[in-house]
C-alpha cells in the first residue's frame, strides 16, 4: 500500500475533465485496474466561445489544479483534446511542463497522450473519428500533421447542434457507425479523438472485426498516465492497454 493509503494504494490519479463531460471518469474507472483512485477536477470556463473556452480550460489549468488544495496527485491527465489542438504542441508542452514543476506530478493531456501512443506503435498513417465542430477538426489534423503523421481517412460526427456540449449525447453505436464510413486501406491506426463520445466499447467491438489497432483519447490517456505512475498492466488483445475489457459491463 503507498504511503498506507486505505484508497488508491497503487496510484492517486487526478482526472481534469471538460465542466458537462460525463463520459471521463466512467471511462477511466474501468481503464484502470483495481488500487488506483481516479480523483476528478472540473475544468470550468464561462466563456459561450467554445474556442476561447477550450483554450481558457488549458492556459487556466493552474486554478483547476489548486483545488486539489493539499491532496498529493500521484500524476493528472488533461482530459480536452480539443485545447490540446487549438493550442499547439508546443504551448501545450510549455504550460504542461510549468504546471508540472509547480504542483509536483506528472501532467499528460489528452493530445501527447495521443501522440505518444502512436510513437509507441509506430504509426504513421491515422484513420481519424471526430464528434468536433469543423474549426476543431482542422485543428486536430494540422496538430497530428505537425508531428509526422498521414491522415489517410476521417469522419466527422455531426451532433445535434452547433453546441459542443451536444457531443456528450453521442455513444458508442455513434463511434462505430462512424468507422463504418472510412476506407482503412491506408490506415495503420483507427483514432477516436475527443474524450467526450463514448468509446470503450467500440474500442472492444472492433478488436473482433478491424485488424488495425483502435485508439482513443482516454484509452491512450490512461496507458500514458500508468506508464507514468509505473503500473504493471496485464497482456491481452489490446497492443496498449489490456485489464479494461472484462469491467466493461459496469459502464
Amino acid at each position: 500500500m503507498t504511503g498506507g493509503r486505505e484508497y488508491g494504494s497503487r496510484a492517486r490519479i487526478g482526472m481534469a475533465v471538460p465542466q458537462a463531460n460525463p463520459v471521463v471518469e466512467p471511462e477511466m474507472n474501468i481503464l484502470f485496474p483495481s488500487g488506483v483512485s481516479v480523483l476528478a477536477t472540473r475544468l470550468v470556463n464561462p466563456d459561450p466561445e467554445p474556442r476561447l473556452r477550450f483554450i481558457g480550460y488549458i492556459e487556466d489549468l493552474g486554478k483547476t489544479l489548486a483545488s486539489y488544495d493539499t491532496l498529493k496527485l500521484d500524476a493528472l491527465g488533461f482530459a480536452c483534446t480539443a485545447s490540446s489542438y487549438l493550442v499547439g504542441a508546443a504551448r501545450e508542452a510549455e504550460l504542461v511542463a510549468g504546471f508540472s514543476a509547480r504542483y509536483g506530478y506528472p501532467i499528460v493531456t489528452g493530445g501527447a497522450a495521443i501522440l505518444e501512443a502512436l510513437a509507441a506503435l509506430e504509426v504513421e498513417r491515422v484513420a481519424v473519428v471526430a464528434p468536433y465542430p469543423q474549426f476543431v477538426v482542422d485543428a486536430g489534423a494540422a496538430y497530428l500533421q505537425a508531428a509526422g503523421l498521414d491522415i489517410v481517412a476521417k469522419h466527422r460526427v455531426v451532433t445535434r447542434t452547433s453546441d459542443t456540449r451536444t457531443i456528450y449525447e453521442l455513444g458508442s453505436d455513434d463511434a462505430l457507425a462512424a468507422v463504418r464510413e472510412l476506407d482503412l486501406g491506408r490506415a495503420q491506426c483507427v483514432l477516436f479523438t475527443g474524450t467526450g463520445m463514448p468509446s470503450l466499447r467500440a474500442i472492444d467491438t472492433l478488436a473482433q472485426s478491424c485488424d488495425l489497432p483502435v485508439l482513443s483519447t482516454s484509452l491512450c490517456m490512461a496507458w500514458a498516465l500508468a506508464k507514468r505512475v509505473q503500473l504493471e498492466l496485464p497482456p491481452g488483445p489490446h497492443p496498449l492497454l489490456n485489464g479494461w475489457q472484462s469491467r466493461i459491463g459496469q459502464l
